[in-house]
C-alpha cells in the first residue's frame, strides 16, 4: 500500500460487497471455496459501516434467450444457473450478511459490473459518495468489472485485499499484482486492520 493511503482518511463512503450470494458459497452452483475465509472480514466491515454498505447481487436470466449477444452462449452453458432452473434461494446473499438488511441496501444487476444497469450509479450520486470500499465476489470477475467502472467514473477506490474472494486463485493474485503497478493513482489496496484506522464510524 502506497504511503499516501496510510494517511488519507476515508469519508463520504460506501462499503460494497459484491455478490455474497449463496450461488458462491459452499454448495452453490458457482462455489468459492474462499468465501468462509473472508466472510467473517466483510461481516466486520459490515457491522461497522452497515448504514453505509450496498450489497449487490448477480440475478441471472429467467432464459438464456433473455440476454443479449453473448450472454446467450453463456447462460446456453449454464442452463442450471437460469431462474428457470435455478433455486430462488441461491440468489440470496449469505445468511450471515442478509441480516444487515436493513439498513444496509441490496442493489440487484444483471451482469458482471455493479453499475451496469442497476440503481448503484444514481444512489451513489444521489448521495454524494465519492469512495468506494470495495468486497466481495469474485475478485477477477464481478470484483474486476466494478473496480474498473467505479474508477472510470471517477470514483476513488479502495479494495479490502482480505476481504476478496474467488474460485481462481492465479486470477486473484494478477490482479492485485496488476492494481499496485497499473493503477496506484487509481486504486488503493488496504487490509481489514488497516480500513479500521482510515474510516471510522459514522465518517
Amino acid at each position: 500500500m502506497a504511503d499516501a493511503v496510510r494517511f488519507e482518511p476515508v469519508a463520504d463512503a460506501v462499503h460494497l460487497a459484491i455478490d455474497m450470494q449463496n450461488m458462491f458459497a459452499r454448495g452453490g452452483i458457482w462455489e468459492t471455496p474462499w468465501m468462509e475465509r473472508v466472510l467473517p472480514t466483510i461481516v466486520g466491515i459490515t457491522a461497522r459501516h452497515t448504514a453505509r454498505t450496498i450489497f449487490t447481487r448477480f440475478i441471472t436470466p429467467l432464459h438464456a434467450d433473455d440476454r443479449p449477444g453473448r450472454w446467450r452462449r453463456y447462460f446456453g452453458k449454464w442452463q442450471c444457473a437460469t431462474r428457470a432452473i435455478l433455486p430462488p434461494s441461491q440468489l440470496e446473499l449469505v445468511p450471515a450478511l442478509r441480516k444487515f438488511v436493513p439498513p444496509a441496501r441490496v442493489i440487484d444487476k444483471p451482469a458482471y459490473s455493479a453499475f451496469t444497469n442497476s440503481a448503484l450509479a444514481s444512489f451513489l450520486s444521489d448521495k454524494g459518495i465519492s469512495t468506494l470500499v470495495i468486497t466481495g465476489s469474485e475478485t477477477d470477475v464481478c470484483v474486476l468489472a466494478t473496480v474498473l467502472h467505479a474508477v472510470d467514473l471517477g470514483f476513488r477506490v479502495i479494495i479490502v485485499e482480505d476481504a476478496l474472494c474467488s474460485s481462481f486463485d492465479a486470477g486473484h493474485d494478477a490482479l492485485m499484482t496488476l492494481y499496485r503497478n497499473r493503477f496506484a493513482e487509481q486504486i488503493e489496496l488496504v487490509n481489514a486492520e488497516e480500513l479500521m484506522s482510515l474510516w471510522r464510524e459514522g465518517s
